[in-house]
């Protein structure tokens, strides 16, 4: 069933609408080469440091281009969040023409200036590589938030960050 705002688009969108959304899966040939990739970038963002994540961010992205196929992007981590009354930019995927693509993602919370916690921080990240996706492998005319934009976030997040074992008996 489409998002609420699919009533408002026009019918060339809706037909964007429907080819995002019955995309719902992406499968990467080798999720687990890239986990040493995503441990580099918790790591760096529980550093709290600003340049370590960047260069973090950046390698996860680089390999996940690579595995898709992918053209490059441009990462830049800022600090905190830019807000208003509609809430907090957690990241933003830019494609101007004439410029490179860029993927800005910011590592700190708007009001209290804390460190994003990671999962949070790579959801956001897939999030923005999800746009690239759309535009450059699935080359779509625009990049909606649609069911099956989320399901192929998630498939990438759950190959990168597998689900960790309990010990039995505990939950």
């Amino acid at each position: 069933m489409p998002f609420a705002y699919y009533a408002r688009l026009t019918r060339a969108q809706q037909a964007i609408y429907r080819k995002s959304d019955a995309a719902t899966e992406i499968r990467l040939p080798r999720p687990e080469t890239l986990h040493p990739r995503v441990a580099a970038l918790e790591a760096a963002l529980a550093s709290e440091d600003r340049a370590a994540t960047q260069r973090a961010s950046a390698l996860l992205i680089a390999g996940l281009c690579e595995a898709m196929d992918l053209p490059p992007v441009r990462v830049e981590v800022l600090a905190a969040r830019p807000s208003a009354r509609w809430g907090e930019l957690h990241g933003l995927y830019t494609n101007a023409r004439g410029k490179p693509i860029t993927i800005q993602l910011w590592m700190r919370t708007a009001k209290q200036k804390r460190v994003v916690a990671f999962r949070t921080y790579l959801r956001t990240l897939l999030h923005e590589v999800g746009h690239h996706v759309d535009y450059t492998s699935l080359r779509l005319a625009d990049s909606f938030h649609t069911e099956g934009f989320y399901k192929r976030e998630s498939s990438l997040f759950y190959q990168l960050v597998p689900e960790r074992s309990t010990p039995e008996g505990r939950a």
